[in-house]
């Protein structure tokens, strides 16, 4: 089919600095779409123009309706690369548009900065929690973020502070590629409250101060990292848990009888792209939740209150399964086998004879594999110190058949 959505990338110079062949693009097109940061610094004669509205579904709608027209979007930068163009291709085949990037902010800043950019961590903080770099934060770790304002390099700054990093490195890099371009350079404990342009880039180069708080993404967090009343599933068995889930970038997880959110957070952390869902009935740990989300950089995860049996039906199939909660329930167990995908994973952790009872018939009854997880670990005894044993898990696993 002959292209009928074009897309054109704008630098920060704006659209008369495009090549002639994209401008002509521009000419030939019966509607232009872009912000008007773009928009009203040009003029496009007697062109139908379009805004982006708030919520943006609404041209989005709108877009999709001129299906037939010859429509031109203008974005910023990279559309591809977190912008407007990854958005259109989920509604509009790729054979009915011309995509056209220009430098995305992240390869201008690496260029400016002297990064290898596929050894630099990216994430965009447009319209996102500044919270999402808590994953990001590690030794030595470069990062490349996308604002959403100028108070975003004070946040990041008081962000990384706030873990003990506070002697990291950051180059707040303004309207990159355009004729107001400008770098700031600071550490990150001495930024205050300043003010930057709302075009800004940050990098950023992580250094941990002697007892910084430092997270691994690897499963098994330390428990003092969730903030919690005791019901968590502790760290050892926490990271078995999470290998025998076995998170994939872009899979889905619902974590039942959440407690503190720890399987559930974990699982976020581990793969790009991951998603899941926390199903509790306590109220103090829904707050608990929510926290802990914030604290260990996944916002994103869905809180969810109440018995899954009576919420799970608004929710998407998902992947993996965790059972942390109500394990000898079958009408919670017979809702989650139900409603995992084919070739999904359901991981099952029980301590009670009661619930030791129900994995070994279901087991039986659906196959998988059955294992005992023993933990001790070392205390005080008098004058001399003992290895002293942990309550003992019996984890099923289990994956459900293809149809």
């Amino acid at each position: 089919m002959t292209p009928w959505l074009t897309i054109i990338g704008v630098g920060d110079d704006g659209v008369e600095r495009l090549p002639a062949r994209h401008r002509d693009l521009i000419g030939a097109a019966d509607i232009i779409v872009g912000s008007r940061r773009i928009l009203e610094r040009e003029d496009f004669g007697n062109k139908e123009i379009h805004f982006w509205t708030s919520p943006l579904d609404v041209m989005l709608t709108r877009i999709n309706a001129w299906k037939g027209r010859n429509v031109v979007v203008l974005a910023t930068g990279d559309p591809m690369h977190f912008g407007i163009g990854a958005t259109l291709a989920r509604m509009v085949p790729v054979d009915e548009m011309t995509i056209i990037p220009a430098p995305s902010a992240f390869s201008l800043a690496a260029a400016r900065l002297g990064w290898a950019l596929q050894d630099v961590e990216t994430v965009s903080l447009h319209g996102r929690p500044v919270s999402l770099l808590q994953t990001f934060i590690q030794p030595g770790a470069r990062i490349i973020a996308l604002t959403a304002d100028g108070q975003a390099p004070g946040e990041v700054a008081a962000l990384l502070s706030a873990r003990g990093f506070g002697t990291s490195k950051l180059s707040v890099l303004e309207h990159l590629g355009g004729p107001d371009e400008r770098r700031v350079d600071l550490i990150a404990a001495e930024c205050g409250a300043q003010g930057f342009a709302d075009l800004n880039t940050i990098g950023v180069e992580c250094i941990a101060e002697p007892g910084a708080t430092v997270l691994p993404r690897t499963p098994g967090l330390s428990d003092d990292a969730f903030i919690h009343d005791g019901q968590l599933t502790k760290k050892e068995v926490r990271a078995v848990t999470l290998a025998a889930l076995c998170p994939v970038p872009g899979a889905l997880l619902w974590d039942v009888g959440a407690g503190c959110g720890s399987v559930a957070i974990e699982w976020m952390r581990a793969a790009t792209g991951t998603r899941a869902v926390a199903f509790e009935k306590n109220q103090t740990r829904l707050k608990m939740i929510s926290e802990n989300a914030t604290a260990l950089g996944v916002p994103g995860l869905e809180v969810v209150a109440g018995d899954v049996t009576q919420t799970f039906g608004t929710q998407e199939a998902p992947h993996a399964i965790f059972l942390g909660g109500a394990v000898a329930d079958n009408s919670v167990f017979k809702t989650c086998w139900e409603a995992l995908l084919p070739g999904g994973r359901l991981v099952a952790n029980a301590v009670t004879l009661e619930g030791e009872a129900a994995l070994i018939a279901r087991q039986a009854a659906h196959g998988g594999e059955l294992v005992r997880i023993d933990i001790s670990r070392v205390e005080p005894l008098g004058a001399h110190r003992v290895m002293r044993p942990r309550l003992a898990v019996m984890q099923w696993r289990a994956l459900k058949e293809m149809t």
